[in-house]
Order: C-alpha cells, then structure tokens, then sequence
C-alpha cells in the first residue's frame, strides 16, 4: 500500500496544535500531535502574523526533527469568527435531459454559484465555503445530492449555503507560510468538517446541535438530514471566564488560567462542601496575600458560562431549526472540560447533552491529547484532507518513523511529542550522589560516553528558513505562578496524595472519603508547574447531581 502523510496546523487562540498523520490506503495513525501556546491569535484569527510566524516555525521544526522528515506542505483551518453565511443558488440547462446526472455536474454548479456570487465588498471579503442545500429538476423539489444523483433531467438548480469571510484575515495566513517557505496545501473552513468528525450519521440525520467552546470563540452548527444547515459564533469563550477571573480576583492572567483548570466548576449552589474551602494566594515576595473562596470562584464561571450558553441557544432559535434538534446538543472544544459543564448546559436548554470527541478512526499510540475534545478540529480536518489521494505533506521518504529501542534517558518521537510530565503536588528533595545505591552496568557507562562524544548531526531541511532570531515556544501553562504560590493544607496528612480536586473521570457522584480535622476554610499548596494538586480522595463534588451524558 503506498504511504503518505498528512500535516495539519489548528491556529487557535489560547493554542497552536501541529499534528502528522500517516495514511495507507484507508488507515489513518497520528504519528505526531503537540500544543504550543499562541501568540498573536485573536477570536481564532490571525491579529498579528508576525507573532504568529514565530510561534508556529518554531513548532514546525521541533515536529520535523523529531519525526526526522520534511514537511513542505500543510493544511490549516479558516478563522471561525467574523463570518456571515448567505443563500446562494445556480441552474444549467442540460444537453442530453435522458442521461443521468452525476456527480460532476454538482460540482460544476455548485462552482457556478460561488463564482457568480455577488460580494458586497469584493476588497476586503472572500468565500471560505459552501454546502449544498438541495437540488431541483422540472420534476422533483428539494432533493438531497445522494438523491438527485442518477435522475434524468433537462434542466438541474441547486440551492447553497456560502460562508463569506474577511479576506485580510485569509491573506495574513497566507502570509505566515509564505515567510516560511511552507505551502498551503488546502483550507478548510472548519466547522463542518470538525461536526464529521465528532457526530454519528443517525445524529446528523434526526438532526443535532454542536456547540464548539473555544478559547477564543464559541459557536453553534446545526446539521439535519446529514447537511450542514446553519453556522453562528460568538466571540466569547474560555479566555473570557479567565479574564472574568483575573478581574474579580486581582491576579494574573496566568494564574486566573491555573485557577480556573484546578478549581473552576459550574453549578455553584450544587457543589458539595468542598464549596465552603478557600484558596489563600501569597505573593513570593513576601507573606501578604488574598483569599479566595471555591464557590465565589464557581459563581464568576456560572455567570459567564451561562451568558455564553444563553446566546448560542439564540443562534438555533434564528435558524429555524429549534424543532428539528431531535438528537440534542452535543458539546465540543476545549472549553467542554470544565467540571459539571454538561450538566450545566442541560439545565439551561433542557435538552440532552453529550461530549463530542473525535470518533475512533485512527490509531494514536503515544500522541497524548488527540482524542480530547480539544483535538477535534485538528481531526476533522485529517479526515476531511485523507479522502484526497494525491496530497502528500512530505517532500521526501520519512526517515526513522519506527520507534527505537528505548533507552536510558531517551525518548520516543511519541513521548518527546507529549507534554511534560506534572510535579507531583509535594517537591521531594533528590537524594545526593553520595547516597544513591550503587548499581553495577560497566558497560551501559561507556555507551553513554560514547553517544556524548559523537552526537547525531542534524540534517539542514530540519530549520526552516530564517532571518533572525527565533523565539522558542514554552510548552502549554499549566500550573506555572510567577507571582504567587499557595501555602500548605490544614488538616490534610503529608502522605504525598496527588491528582487535581475536582476529578475528570467519567462518573461525578461516588462516594467521598472524610478528611481530618474538616474545617469551613482549608489552604492548599500550589506549586509551580504542578498539573496534579493535593487531596485527590476528595472525589465528590456535586451533591445529587446525574453523571454528565
């Protein structure tokens, strides 16, 4: 089977995600995926691209060298905010009305419609897209493309639905890979195909609802009948509740961020009696600090959270569809990670909710975080891009794509490709060299000797060209507080628990085990860079709350 690869950049604005798909015949495996914080993004559009450049060279490279191939092409998503959606229909007249029509006949109509499309402002917008409504003959009304394709007919008309966008917007993003001597193989306007990706067929049949909470953007697609029927965003979204956060609270925007991941839930007046703790803030510098309760926390999410929700149940009013939404909402992006945030979302609408995750239609060994809802654009757009036979993203044969045997200190491609791993919530002074048992391996030793005097060269094709200096990326923030630190528990025994407060898993409601010395206010240590906190046998968090769909 031949093999070939596909290369894929999600511009976002709270991350840049690259991600390496190798595909033979019908199998997809991602061999690479990694986040790297963003810059110069804003509501999922490029603001600055110069920003923007350095950011995603410096990605580009690091997933060259350590999947040791050459990438000459990639393809990248449209922004998903400034963007209107208008009707749009065309006929032809055919020559033989007794043949049968086909599939290229659609095409060529639906290339019709866009091509004589009138823009309002033909200098600063473009058309990102356009989906098929329904076809018509002299015969037959409103049938789907599935239907109309085989009919006879003399004379066919096709009604779409266009997406017109900024065309500054699409130019900077050009601009961005043109400056590194990249090519933009295709862009994609991404909320169908991220909808694909995530939704069943008997979903986009009966008719559903996804809601895609971003960073920087939220937005609502609707698909009934399997087309996508309407398209609506928001410019608020996860950023929005951190800076709500940061405001409120007097901090910073990093450690509203940490916060808000840790400690952030919906519901307020359903949280257990976790709800009456208090984060106590230290400023490095010296013991003065602020006091911040859990439930005032969660009241500040509500409120935004609820806004947020409030005007994307408006965008399916508007569209006509309200009654058609059999299948309920399902909810995706990396906003869907707050705690209780389908619940949420089902007490507002009242209708069900789910996650939306990416279907398993590949394999990921290794590649950490391509399966969250987080990684959904990043995967429709690899399925979107896998039907297309002729594209290839890489210029030449790859090179060390097996795995190597694992050795001391070393790693994998797919574990370099995943993110660092959390301090755990209490620091352990490293035993001195002097102490450490010592363990006999002569021979290991001068293996290693060996690989430190002869280092591997790197070949040229793995930088990107360049002139300046690069500004290497940090990995995504966690937990890192530069100005504060958060002191020890009371009443909590230093016996090294570990894992975040408000647990993730899948069931919300299980039995809580009683803390010690249970007080109404409780301190908890913050470390920097930890991703893990302290008490994780605290499971409840919600009294008497279903577990989300």
């Amino acid at each position: 089977m031949e093999e070939r690869f596909i290369a894929s950049v999600d511009l976002g604005t709270y991350k840049v995600a690259v991600c390496i798909a190798r595909i033979q015949d019908q199998n997809v495996q991602v061999v690479y995926y990694k986040e790297t914080p963003s810059q110069g993004i804003r509501n999922s559009y490029v603001l600055n691209p110069k920003k923007v450049e350095n950011i995603l060279r410096t990605a580009l490279t690091q997933a060259q060298q350590e999947m040791r191939l050459k990438i000459s092409q990639v393809i990248v998503g449209l922004p998903r905010y400034y963007v209107r959606q208008e009707s749009a229909s065309a006929g032809i007249q055919r020559e033989d009305e007794d043949s049968q029509i086909q599939e290229s006949e659609l095409r060529a109509l639906k290339s019709e419609a866009l091509k004589t499309y009138p823009l309002d402002d033909k200098k600063n917008e473009v058309i990102y897209g356009a989906v098929a409504q329904s076809f018509s003959t002299e015969d037959n009304f409103n049938e789907i493309e599935s239907e109309i394709v085989g009919m006879t007919a003399g004379k066919l008309e096709g009604n779409f639905k266009v997406f017109i966008g900024s065309r500054r917007h699409s130019a900077n993003i050009d601009n961005i890979f043109s400056g590194m001597g990249m090519k933009i193989a295709k862009k994609y306007f991404t909320p169908g195909i991220t909808a694909k990706a995530i939704l069943k067929e008997e979903q986009m049949e009966n008719g559903v609802a996804l809601f895609d909470l971003g960073a920087g953007v939220s937005s609502v697609t609707i698909f009934e009948g399997r087309i996508m029927r309407y398209y609506a965003a928001i410019p608020f979204g996860g950023n929005s509740i951190t800076n709500d956060i940061k405001t409120e609270c007097g901090i910073s925007f990093e450690l509203a961020e940490n916060i808000k991941k840790g400690y952030g839930a919906c519901i307020h007046d359903k949280l257990s009696s976790f709800g009456n703790k208090t984060l106590q803030i230290n400023d490095e510098n010296d013991n003065t600090g602020i006091q911040v309760g859990v439930k005032y926390i969660s009241q500040i999410i509500d409120a935004r959270m609820k806004e947020i929700i409030e005007a994307l149940l408006y965008g399916i009013q508007e569209s006509g569809y309200a009654d058609k939404i059999r299948s309920g909402i399902v909810v995706t992006g990396s906003g869907v990670e707050m705690v209780n945030c389908v619940n949420f979302i089902k007490e507002i609408s009242g209708c069900m909710v789910s996650i939306g995750t990416p279907k398993p239609f590949f394999s990921s060994e290794g590649c950490q975080g391509v399966r969250s809802a987080g990684a959904s654009t990043t995967m429709g757009m690899i399925l979107a891009a896998k039907s297309d036979r002729t594209l290839n993203c890489t210029s030449r044969p790859p090179v060390g794509i097996v795995k190597p045997p694992v050795q001391d200190n070393a790693k994998t491609p797919a574990q370099a490709a995943a993110p660092a791993a959390a301090k755990p919530a209490r620091e352990v002074a490293p035993v001195p060299a002097a102490e450490t048992p010592a363990v006999e391996v002569p021979q290991k030793a001068e293996e290693q000797k060996v690989k430190k005097a002869e280092p591997e060269a790197v070949p040229d094709w793995f930088e990107l060209p360049y002139v300046g200096p690069v500004k290497e990326a940090q990995d995504v923030p966690v937990a890192s507080v530069d100005e504060t630190t958060v002191i020890g528990a009371e009443g909590i025994e230093d016996n090294g628990l570990e894992g975040t407060v408000f647990e993730k898993a899948a069931e919300e409601n299980v039995s809580r085990k009683p803390v010690k010395n249970n007080q109404d206010k409780a301190v908890y240590t913050w470390f920097r860079k930890a991703k893990k906190k302290i008490a994780s046998n605290m499971n409840t968090l919600f009294d008497e709350m279903e577990e989300e769909v």
